[in-house]
């Protein structure tokens, strides 16, 4: 796929979604952080039903730690994981507190240094409360960016370093969510709605990569 095309494919996912936004509900670079860090191999929604809940009680890393694995779990028993995600949580809460004087970081370094926190958690908290240009891939990223031959690649790490490569700089900041939202509501994994795909014209393997 040449750089005109790929252009043009941001420019029209950009003017559908001119002010994409994350569908995790958060207020702070703190709230942000847990609810990525929850929502691994769980939906938005679940996360937010569970966070609507925790972060009146407890939105700080002091007020999440004094809560302990025992007094979080309740809170996000509903979500998949909840155990090894309750550690976590209480975990990277008391370093934030003890080591980063309860600031979250904004760097990859310090970032993954976290428990539960892997290179796409960390891209999501870069470029969502920190303004980066980084970009998290996910299954949907992943899935539209190998089934339309906009930045293919064997695993989330090659595609992640095709799409720094190839997405047009005037749209970098915000393409993560733009490709997101696109995999989430048009380019399903399963039945994609290819009869209302605004980039379909521009798509290249469409026919081998649906899927």
């Amino acid at each position: 796929m040449n750089k005109e095309k790929r252009y043009e494919i941001m420019r029209r996912l950009a003017e559908i979604r001119p002010n994409p936004q994350s569908e995790l509900d958060y207020t702070t670079p703190f709230e942000l952080l847990v609810a990525v860090v929850l929502s691994a191999q769980a939906t938005d929604k679940s996360v937010n039903i569970a966070t609507a809940k925790l972060f009146p009680i407890g939105n700080t890393p002091e007020a999440i730690a004094a809560l302990g694995v025992e007094g979080l779990t309740p809170y996000i028993k509903t979500i998949g994981l909840y155990r090894n995600k309750a550690k976590n949580v209480i975990a990277l809460s008391e370093i934030l507190r003890d080591r980063f004087n309860s600031v979250v970081p904004d760097n990859r370094e310090d970032l993954e240094s976290l428990p539960g926190v892997g290179r796409k958690t960390a891209n999501v908290v870069l470029n969502v409360a920190f303004g980066q240009p980084t970009i998290a891939v996910d299954t949907h990223i992943f899935r539209v960016s190998n089934r339309t031959g906009f930045a293919p690649g064997k695993t989330p790490l090659d595609v992640e370093e095709k799409l720094i490569k190839v997405v047009p700089k005037d749209f970098k900041k915000e393409s993560h969510h733009w490709i997101l939202l696109h995999g989430r509501y048009c380019c399903k994994a399963k039945n994609p709605d290819c009869a209302n795909c605004p980039i379909l014209d521009l798509c290249e393997f469409k026919e081998k990569n649906l899927s």
